[in-house]
C-alpha cells in the first residue's frame, strides 16, 4: 500500500529536506506526499482534502505546538499516525514509542526516516497518542477543544467557553454561539485547566474571568447561590459543597 504523507513544519527548507529524504525512501518505503503545511491550523484545513495515513509533524511551531496539533487529531475516527520530528532533545524518547507513533531528531536521517515509516506497515493506523501522554510532553493547557465533524477538525477557543458541564460520558462546551460535545472526563479538564475554570458543581465547571457576581436561589435543596456570567442569561447553580471553596477563590 501507497502511504500518504502530510508534512507539517514552519520552516520551507525543513519541507524541503523532508522531500527530498522520501524521495530517498520511495524505494523502501512506497508512499505520495498529499500536502505541506506551516503550521497546525493549515494542518487541519487540509485534511478532508489530503487525508493523509501519517503526519510529518515539527514539534516547536508557533501558534500551535505539535504536540498540541497531534492532540486535536485525535477527535477523528480515523487519526493520521503521527511521526514527530524536532530540533530539540528534550523530550523522551521513550514516550513516542506508542503503536505508529515515532520520534525524529533533526537533522533527519533518510534511513531513520524509513524505519519511523515502516513502523505503520502501510495500512491507517490509529496515532494512539493518548491525552495523558500529550500533557507529559507539553504540560501547558491546550487553547483549543477539537471537536470532529464529518471528517474536519473545529476549533473552538478555550477563551470563547462560558461553561463544561458534564453530560453522560460526554462533556458538553457552551459558547455564546453554540455548544458542542466532547469526549472527555470533567476530572481531567479541570486538572489541566485550573487556573481558567472552577468548579461550582460535581457536574460543572465555568470560567473564571466570566463571573460577574453570585445570586440567591431556590432549588431542589432549598436556599443557595448561583453563579452570574457574562453575557449568559441562564444562572449555574453552585453545589453546598463547592461554595465555600468557590467564595474563597473569587473573594466573595
Amino acid at each position: 500500500m501507497t502511504l500518504r504523507i502530510l508534512i507539517v513544519d514552519d520552516e520551507q527548507p525543513a519541507r524541503n529536506r523532508l522531500r527530498e529524504l522520501l524521495d530517498d525512501c520511495r524505494l523502501e518505503v512506497p508512499h505520495e506526499i498529499v500536502g505541506e503545511a506551516a503550521n497546525g491550523m493549515e494542518a487541519l484545513a487540509l485534511l478532508p482534502e489530503a487525508r493523509p495515513d501519517v503526519a510529518l509533524v515539527d514539534i516547536n511551531m508557533p501558534g500551535m505546538s505539535g504536540i498540541e496539533l497531534a492532540g486535536h487529531l485525535q477527535v477523528l475516527e480515523h487519526p493520521p499516525a503521527v511521526i514527530f520530528a524536532t530540533a530539540h532533545n528534550q523530550y523522551a524518547v521513550e514516550a513516542f514509542e506508542v503503536n505508529a507513533i515515532d520520534y525524529l531528531l533533526k537533522p533527519v536521517r533518510a534511513v531513520r526516516l524509513a524505519a519511523a515509516l515502516k513502523k505503520i506497515g502501510g495500512a491507517r493506523a490509529p496515532a494512539g497518542l493518548s491525552r495523558e501522554t500529550l500533557s507529559r510532553l507539553d504540560p501547558q493547557p491546550r487553547r483549543h477543544f477539537a471537536i470532529a465533524e464529518r471528517g474536519k477538525v473545529k476549533l473552538v477557543p478555550v477563551a470563547d467557553v462560558l461553561f463544561l458541564k458534564a453530560d453522560l460520558k460526554y462533556v458538553l462546551v457552551r459558547t455564546h454561539e453554540a455548544e458542542h460535545l466532547i469526549e472527555e472526563p470533567l476530572s481531567r479538564l479541570e486538572e489541566e485547566f485550573g487556573g481558567l475554570f472552577i468548579r461550582i458543581h460535581r457536574s460543572c465547571l465555568v470560567a473564571r474571568h466570566l463571573i460577574r457576581g453570585f445570586e440567591r436561589v431556590t432549588g431542589e435543596d432549598g436556599e443557595g447561590w448561583a453563579v452570574v456570567l457574562e453575557g449568559w442569561p441562564e444562572k449555574l447553580p453552585v453545589s453546598r459543597r463547592q461554595w465555600p471553596g468557590v467564595k474563597a477563590i473569587v473573594g466573595v
